[in-house]
């Protein structure tokens, strides 16, 4: 019955309530840099499309097909990240992944919602699907780069 429990306590009100209300879903008619990313261990994927105008985010859409945690990640990125550098992005990557597996620290503002899933820490096996929007989001800033 912990297990459950446990389960309760990780998805919690407001995790599920930024995953039933996630920013920028779709595709854009003309991103600048786009990527897809997977996790082979639970097969949630996520597809960045964004618009990098003078080395910041002007606009970004996501389709995202992940767990509930998952999902809320991608909220609250989608929330924050027009406007962001790409080393801001990195870092909030970065911070996450600290805070996950090394019990770090909360991200940085304006990524400093992703503390919402700080309770994913003892999950291993959904740390993957929560930096993946991340991950695809640096992935298609880099793709931006590239072309421009």
């Amino acid at each position: 019955m912990s297990e459950d429990s446990d389960l309760i306590k990780l998805y919690s009100q407001r995790i599920l309530a930024l995953a039933a209300d996630i920013p920028h879903l779709g595709e854009l008619e003309e991103p600048t840099g786009s990527a897809k990313k997977r996790s082979p261990l639970c097969g949630s994927t996520v597809k960045v499309d964004l618009v990098v105008e003078d080395g910041k985010v002007a606009d970004y859409a996501q389709d995202v097909k992940a767990c509930a945690l998952g999902q809320a990640s991608a909220a609250v990125v989608g929330a924050a990240i027009v406007g962001t550098t790409r080393d801001q992005i990195a870092k909030a990557r970065d911070q996450l992944k600290a805070m996950l597996k090394d019990n770090g620290p909360t991200p940085s503002a304006p990524f400093d919602g992703l503390e919402v899933l700080m309770p994913a820490r003892d999950y291993k096996n959904r740390h993957a699907s929560i930096l993946l929007t991340l991950d695809a989001a640096l992935d298609a800033f880099d793709a931006s780069t590239v072309d421009a």
